[in-house]
């Protein structure tokens, strides 16, 4: 009986092929789920639009969104958040500071802002406000809806005004955390120093 030593010694090669084919395949497969899900569920690049955050951010300025940070935690007074509100026209994100969280009502007048009747130090170098829009009267929030500025007081369109109003908890597709040229974390930008509270 003849033995086939030239076929018995192809076997660990073809295995050891297919080995490598599907360890290289699980490496792509492992990249692409990856980049899907810090495109879609961690991370994210946008830019500036507008004047409304100036002196924090200036229009056309590249931000990271970190799409997780609300996913284990709810947003807090004086972050810098990135929006969407749905039934609007525009595509592009809206960048402002949250003021009034779930339940508060906030109120503006002489050029300071009060929580459920309490001043709040404002934190951001900002200049008096010209027109205080809805918190004249204060601002009552429901419990999924937030109260938020531009820190260009002036020239911002935020939820003093009916046109942009309380952003609701779904709409809010993330924390601005870094601005990436010049390089910087939001949260430390343009703000008073602490010796500044009035």
């Amino acid at each position: 009986m003849d033995f086939d030593f030239e076929k018995k010694s192809r076997k660990p090669l073809i295995m050891k092929i297919f080995i490598e084919v599907f360890i290289w395949a699980a490496q792509i497969a492992a990249v692409i789920f990856l980049a899907y899900f810090i495109i879609y569920y961690a991370l994210e690049k946008t830019n500036m639009v507008g004047s409304s955050m100036e002196a924090t951010l200036n229009d056309k300025d590249p931000i990271i969104i970190n799409k997780l940070s609300y996913r284990f935690k709810e947003p807090k007074r004086f972050d810098v958040i990135v929006f969407k509100q749905s039934g609007r026209e525009h595509a592009y994100y809206d960048i402002k500071r949250i003021i009034g969280l779930p339940g508060e009502t906030v109120l503006i007048k002489d050029n300071n802002i009060y929580i459920n009747g309490e001043l709040v130090f404002d934190p951001v170098n900002a200049e008096p406000m010209d027109n205080y829009g809805l918190a004249r009267d204060g601002v009552t929030l429901d419990e999924n809806e937030y109260f938020v500025l531009g820190d260009n007081r002036n020239n911002s369109e935020d939820s003093r005004f009916a046109s942009i109003g309380n952003i609701t908890r779904d709409e809010i597709i993330g924390k601005a955390s870094l601005r990436l040229s010049p390089f910087n974390f939001i949260n430390k930008l343009n703000l008073k120093h602490e010796n500044e509270e009035e």
